[in-house]
């Protein structure tokens, strides 16, 4: 569900969603391999995005995976490869796991509060050592309360 791009130019889509640069969502970029979607928002701001394992690849299908801002996200995971895998989700209130046998699919709905990068993989069998490994980028400003007492930074 979620729109894959693939018509844009990498380094100007990194730019467009804000993950190219220092005081951005700049991990976007450690992530060379596979593709970048956003996630699908509906009118009741929940978000949608299906992320998948590829057959023989041992990659996530996006390797990024970008929501506007924080909030709920419903996620299907398929796995798509000939072997078992697993995924281990990001979510407030603690971690989300998805058994996936070979050619299989489960969804979670995980709850993303604050702007940041979030990485999710697959920890069994050797799978994050091989690359199984993606990152979901939440967009947005942390909210004042939230933040450090701290001088203001510099921002770009």
């Amino acid at each position: 569900m979620a729109e894959e791009i693939i018509t844009e130019e990498r380094s100007d889509l990194l730019a467009r969603l804000g993950l190219d640069g220092q005081n951005k969502a700049s991990m976007g970029r450690v992530l060379a391999n596979g593709s970048i979607a956003e996630a699908t928002e509906r009118a009741d701001g929940t978000m949608e995005a299906t992320i998948r394992i590829t057959e023989d690849s041992i990659c996530w299908e996006p390797a990024i995976l970008v929501l506007p801002h924080g909030g709920d996200l419903e996620l299907t995971v398929i796995n798509d490869d000939k072997n078992t895998h697993s995924c281990l989700l990001p979510s407030n209130g603690g971690p989300k796991y998805l058994g996936l046998v070979n050619h299989g699919k489960g969804r979670a709905t995980i709850r993303l509060d604050g702007p940041g990068y979030y990485w999710y993989s697959s920890p069994g069998g050797n799978d994050e050592g091989r690359g199984l490994t993606a990152a979901i980028v939440v967009r947005g400003e942390v909210p004042p309360e939230a933040r450090l007492d701290r001088p203001d930074q510099p921002r770009p």
